[in-house]
């Protein structure tokens, strides 16, 4: 098997601690994050993003972003996670994509209000449900799958007629520049607006009120964002995965349950919320699943997985020592 293209074998972890130092440096004044913000209330306010003509463009343009720049992506997520470009581009561009071409494809008709029943009281009236954008939404973006974590909240934003500013993760920077490069090239640049930088960023932007707010990562800092949001009875979404067992019955086909369970764990070196935490094995089933699983990780990454080019990474030094 070839050699890892983006760090030395007998690593683990694609970048060392010294090249994560953004988590505490200061990129941008609680001044320039509070301008930023006040841009966006003053766009929405313009009424320009509600129409369906503007919610396509901005869905078209950020599939043009992915599709013209697949490249330029996939070796982002090289750099910051050292994962196999296959899978670069299937979790990260690909994912975008198919999302994007599925909001273009119903946009129109979610748009469209709703009838519903009307209480006998309220007769003869007629009531319908219409579906409005709430206003300004922060967006705060996780490492594990920079790009598509990032783009399918702005997709969702965007699709509902929102203004979006977008906190892509320090901790994968390579990919954080290039969506603060890319991003105004391809939507509204006054409606959607990319903040770079570490824990005092975010600090900064939690102080201030928003209309909604999206959170992938971890419940320690779920909590911080939930405090922050209820100061301001702000709503808020939280995606911050779970335990994901798998189970093996008699009966089962082995082949199949062994291959299925290992793609899910090592796709993306397991950095993913979805990926099996363990297996409930049947007792009969047992000894067949061990035996195919240890051929299928052998023929995928030979002998030694860290001199494997179809193998990621573990993000950093410090995930490594957090996980090992």
């Amino acid at each position: 098997m070839a050699v890892a293209e983006v760090l030395p074998s007998e690593k683990g972890f694609a970048r060392t601690h010294a090249k994560d130092a953004a988590e505490e440096k200061r990129v941008l004044s609680d001044e320039h994050i509070a301008q930023a913000h006040a841009r966006l209330v003053e766009t929405f306010r313009t009424g320009r993003t509600k129409t369906y003509e503007w919610r396509k463009e901005q869905l078209e343009g950020l599939r043009r972003m992915c599709v013209e720049n697949s490249e330029q992506v996939c070796e982002a997520i090289i750099r910051d996670l050292g994962r196999p470009r296959m899978e670069a581009f299937l979790g990260d561009v690909t994912a975008v994509v198919t999302e994007i071409d599925h909001t273009l494809q119903h946009l129109e008709s979610w748009m469209k209000p709703e009838a519903v029943a009307t209480p006998m009281i309220q007769k003869p009236g007629r009531s319908c449900i219409i579906r409005e954008p709430k206003g300004v939404v922060l967006q705060i973006a996780p490492w594990n799958f920079p790009v598509n974590l990032s783009l399918m909240g702005l997709i969702a934003g965007l699709a509902a007629g929102n203004c979006c500013l977008l906190k892509p993760s320090e901790i994968a920077p390579s990919t954080e520049e290039l969506l603060a490069k890319l991003l105004p090239k391809y939507v509204d640049p006054e409606a959607v607006i990319v903040i770079n930088g570490g824990i005092p960023e975010s600090a900064a932007l939690l102080k201030l009120r928003w209309d909604h707010i999206l959170y992938t990562g971890n419940g320690v800092v779920a909590r911080a964002v939930a405090r922050a949001a209820a100061e301001h009875l702000t709503p808020i979404t939280l995606e911050l995965g779970g335990k994901s067992p798998t189970i093996v019955l008699p009966g089962a086909n082995i082949p199949v349950a062994a291959r299925r369970i290992l793609a899910g764990k090592f796709f993306n070196c397991g950095q993913i919320c979805i990926a099996p935490d363990y297996a409930l094995v049947h007792k009969d089933a047992e000894a067949q699943l061990v035996k195919e699983m240890q051929g299928l990780v052998k023929s995928w990454y030979g002998e030694d997985a860290s001199t494997s080019d179809s193998f990621g990474r573990i993000i950093n030094e410090r995930h490594w020592d957090r996980v090992r």
